[in-house]
């Protein structure tokens, strides 16, 4: 039986709401008025990086929030350490991302140890991000409750590709008993669409909704060649 924060988002569009260090909107009142306004354009779930956003969008958006707390200048640093993943769980995410690779943890703990006592300690649970097909089932035997393709093209294991990194999607998908979740450059809605079509359990979009610096970029560079 899927868990009721699964299957409240099964099939549909979670929206990552997250700003880069130093951006004008890197605050927990703008994250959380744009994850409010996500809703209302028809999001099942919210991404959101930092205790304090995290606390915020729980208290005021009534979704499963995927929680994760970004630290370190180790590879390994989306919530690199298990007392990372217990005080995003405190801070009211409903499902908690870590980095789900093979890569060696700061805290010398390892991907299963770490799962376990997350299961152990909260009522949350994990969504390992991994890079590779060979990430994602290692990710599922050690205990995850669904993956994400979110670090494929960032480990150095996989090439980045222009979208999403569909052949690991759908590997994934026909191989594991538990969702997967497509995220990672998923900049439009025929690119989602081919997420869903691939296997994709749900599919996150960050940038190309919540990152006006970026699709400023985007248009800005497209009239200069025009």
């Amino acid at each position: 039986m899927t868990h009721p924060y699964l299957a409240a988002i099964e099939g549909g569009l979670i929206v990552s709401c997250q700003a880069y260090p130093d951006e004008p909107m890197r605050h927990p009142e703008t994250m959380t008025q744009i994850a409010e306004a996500a809703v209302l354009g028809g999001a099942v779930g919210i991404r959101a990086q930092g205790l304090e956003d995290i606390r915020s969008i729980h208290q005021r958006v009534a979704l499963p929030q995927i929680g994760l707390w970004k630290d370190g200048e180790h590879a390994v640093f989306i919530t690199p350490t298990l007392e990372h993943a217990l005080a995003v769980a405190a801070a009211g995410a409903e499902i908690v991302a870590i980095d789900g690779t093979r890569r060696p943890r700061p805290d010398g703990l390892t991907l299963a140890d770490t799962i376990a006592r997350i299961h152990e300690g909260t009522n949350a649970l994990v969504m390992a991000d991994v890079g590779s097909t060979a990430d994602g089932i290692a990710a599922y035997e050690a205990g995850a409750d669904c993956v994400g393709t979110t670090l494929c093209g960032y480990t150095g294991e996989r090439p980045k590709t222009d979208g999403p990194d569909l052949e690991v999607l759908r590997m994934l998908a026909a191989t594991l008993p538990i969702p997967v979740i497509a995220e990672g450059r998923v900049h439009t809605p025929a690119q989602a669409s081919a997420c869903i079509d691939a296997g994709a359990f749900a599919v996150v979009v960050g940038t190309a909704i919540t990152h006006p610096t970026t699709i400023a970029t985007w248009f800005a560079e497209s009239v200069a060649r025009g």
